[in-house]
């Protein structure tokens, strides 16, 4: 993946899961595939720190979602 779409990735994943819940229409598993995505990839420390915060926020509504279960 080349750098101008690996920060535009990163920059649309951090406004989505700004915004999520855990009743959206698009399942958090599809989101935590996206996040698994872009961590795999060649990051810079700043990107990097930036997937590991998506990832923890991804953890607490994926950690409050199963407590609705």
């Amino acid at each position: 993946m080349n750098h101008h779409q690996l920060e535009k990735d990163i920059e649309h994943l951090e406004h989505v899961i700004a915004r999520l819940s855990g009743n959206d229409r698009i399942p958090l598993s599809y989101w935590r595939n996206r996040v698994d995505s872009v961590s795999s990839a060649n990051l810079v420390p700043s990107q990097a720190q930036r997937v590991k915060r998506m990832s923890e926020a991804l953890c607490e509504l994926e950690a409050r979602a199963k407590e609705r279960v």
